[in-house]
């Protein structure tokens, strides 16, 4: 029985906003420096932006043994289990960087994306004991910490530089651990949720089968998988470009991308009245037409300018499109089956912008920023046409779930 109040929710989204901002700092750290370790010690330039995919790759991987862990233990419970494997994330990939081994490296990273697989479901946890009401609202509020993250993460970097004598990217690793330990006590503070039933024996639901046949969630699945997809596959070729393509500094390129975090997570404190105002369907389709719009500003020109607008309006796209897309995904099933649906979601949100992440690299150095750009656009043409068969067939308003 949900509370009418929503006192628990307000105060686990509280509590997950927090969590957010530690939690979510991890990716941006990695995202951050992978790339420039894989340069310094991968046995072949080509494959320096592999710790970086193989995150994703840990997200996609680490989603259903996630969920399986949650179920077992409850959020609380499994969130704490998630904070322990980012510290031994974070002290791995110092380690690897320190020792100049690339693969002790990429496993810290993989592992990294174990611990972000559940970071990325505070956003659905916000939504438990949430009433319909406060639902988009506790999902923007979890997603606003990560506009802290955006910050944290690169300053973690910044701070922790000299840190390893003779290893200066070592040190932002030691930090990505820190982040988790100070997570885990964050996350002791969590509330157990009367909408969330847990434990071995607990009633399942439906099949997923069932779920993910609901138009509605195929949609929210296409809509996220899209607008992350792609926001990966341009963000992760960006510094790339700028610097091995364009000759721009790294300290443009670096820049770019924390004006790209902020510009992702920074919209959150409004995008739930936005949901609220506009629906969830339109916001998404604003998201979309915001990712096609920074494809647009790429193809205009390779000047730092033009870069940094891109992936400023990329964030923004990537914003609107995936909490809207959250926010339909958590319309899709009911309190006992929360848990294996959002896993799913995520699977194959996750698995999709790890595929992304590994193409770009290559992509852009065979074909240029501008072959990657055009790509953009028939994707964003597709998402659009099947969000719009949705709004006219009024697949978000008619309810398709119990």
């Amino acid at each position: 029985m949900l509370l009418s109040d929503d006192s628990t929710a307000r105060h686990n989204a509280r509590v997950l906003s927090c969590a957010q901002a530690l939690g979510g700092a991890s990716p941006a750290i990695v995202i951050a420096l992978g790339g420039l370790v894989g340069q310094a010690i991968a046995p072949d330039p080509v494959y320096a932006t592999v710790p970086v995919s193989l995150l994703q790759l840990g997200i996609a991987s680490g989603t259903i043994p996630a969920a399986l862990v949650m179920r077992r233990l409850g959020r609380r419970g499994g969130y704490l289990i998630g904070s322990t494997i980012g510290m031994v994330a974070g002290s791995i990939a110092a380690t690897g960087a320190a020792l100049g081994s690339f693969a002790l490296f990429c496993i810290g990273t993989f592992l990294a994306g174990f611990y972000s697989a559940y970071v990325q479901s505070y956003r659905f946890a916000a939504t438990d004991a949430a009433s319909p009401a406060f639902r988009a609202r506790a999902i923007s509020w979890v997603m606003a910490g990560g506009v802290i993250a955006g910050i944290v993460g690169p300053q973690t970097v910044i701070w922790t530089r000299d840190m390893v004598p003779g290893s200066p990217f070592a040190g932002g690793f030691l930090g990505q651990a820190g982040l988790a330990l100070l997570s885990f006590g964050v996350l002791a503070c969590l509330r157990p949720s009367p909408a969330a039933p847990s434990g071995p024996g607990a009633n399942t639901g439906r099949p997923l089968r069932q779920i993910f046949l609901q138009p509605r969630f195929l949609l929210a699945v296409t809509a996220g998988l899209v607008t992350f997809g792609l926001m990966s596959f341009v963000m992760t070729a960006a510094p790339l470009a700028m610097v091995g393509e364009c000759g721009h500094s790294l300290g443009a390129a670096t820049l770019g991308i924390q004006w790209h975090i902020l510009a992702m997570y920074g919209p959150s404190f409004f995008t739930g009245r936005l949901i609220d105002r506009f629906g969830r369907e339109w916001v998404v389709i604003a998201g979309l037409l915001l990712i096609a719009t920074a494809a647009a500003v790429g193809l205009a020109g390779t000047t730092v300018a033009h870069f940094w607008t891109a992936l400023i309006v990329l964030g923004l796209g990537w914003n609107l499109g995936f909490i809207g897309a959250t926010a339909l995904v958590a319309e899709c099933s009911r309190p006992e089956e929360r848990t294996k649906t959002q896993a799913m979601n995520d699977f194959l949100v996750f698995g999709c912008v790890a595929v992304a992440s590994f193409s770009s690299g290559s992509l852009v150095t065979a074909g240029g920023w501008a072959t990657l750009n055009w790509l953009v656009l028939p994707v964003v043409g597709l998402a659009l046409l099947a969000m719009l068969w949705g709004v006219r067939r009024k697949v978000f308003t008619v309810p398709q779930a119990a």
